[in-house]
């Protein structure tokens, strides 16, 4: 398990040498995305606040989604670097059986077993760690969230002073077919991805990797931090 610092050095190592990797992370979101119809019913999983609220068109997804489910069992398979919660964490602020319990429960199912982990709340750190910023300052960026202007704006200025290369809005499952297709016709046109999508970022992040050859880190909530908005 890597701690924060080595994190970093991941990242770093793999921009200065022109390497794959990907950064995926799993929550609350994940978690129950992938207990669709296997750790859980499919009515268990509807009946829970998140799911409910994705329904309402606030998550970037619909339930169910099986084929979601099973694009993120592969990508947990062959991501670089998978974020999970310790035990007893209590950075996300939802109930227990919703967080590592959960994790584990659905990994031992699909039979999931990272390749390397770290923090599931790393990203986080990620948004207020000034190296980290150093690091991606002489990259070309790529964004991909649903603020994709606002987050461009953000980072283009001072303390961030990054060199945006595109920025893509994306508000749902349904973009992810519109995003593969940009990452294959510009798979040269920037160095690293962030990517804040919800429970689409752990695709994403891997699609990125996979079709480009790039980095590509699922940042989570760390755009919420940067746009100074709610979690």
């Amino acid at each position: 398990m890597l701690d924060f610092n080595g994190l970093i050095e991941r990242i770093g190592t793999a921009l200065d040498n022109k390497q794959p990797l990907s950064f995926v992370r799993i929550g609350d979101g994940e978690n129950l995305i992938l207990a669709q119809n296997s750790v859980w019913t499919m009515e268990q999983v509807l009946g829970e606040e998140w799911a409910r609220k994705a329904n309402m068109g606030k998550k970037g997804v619909t339930l169910p989604n099986i084929p979601l489910r099973d694009e993120m069992v592969t990508v947990l398979k062959n991501a670089d670097i998978v974020g999970i919660l310790p035990s007893g964490d209590q950075t996300i602020g939802v109930s227990e059986y919703l967080k590592r319990e959960l994790t584990d429960q659905v990994f031992t199912y699909f039979n999931i077993h990272p390749r390397c982990t770290c923090h599931a709340s790393d990203n986080r750190k990620l948004a207020k760690y000034p190296g980290f910023w150093n690091i991606l300052r002489k990259r070309r960026v790529l964004v991909i969230t649903s603020r994709a202007d606002e987050l461009r704006k953000t980072l283009e200025e001072k303390p961030y002073d990054l060199h945006i290369a595109q920025a893509l809005p994306f508000s749902h499952y349904n973009d992810m077919e519109m995003i593969r297709n940009w990452l294959m016709a510009h798979p040269d046109h920037f160095d690293a991805a962030i990517i804040s999508c919800g429970v689409n970022a752990v695709i994403l992040a891997q699609m990125v990797r996979e079709l480009t050859g790039k980095v590509g880190i699922d940042f989570g909530k760390g755009r919420n931090i940067l746009l100074k908005e709610r979690f």
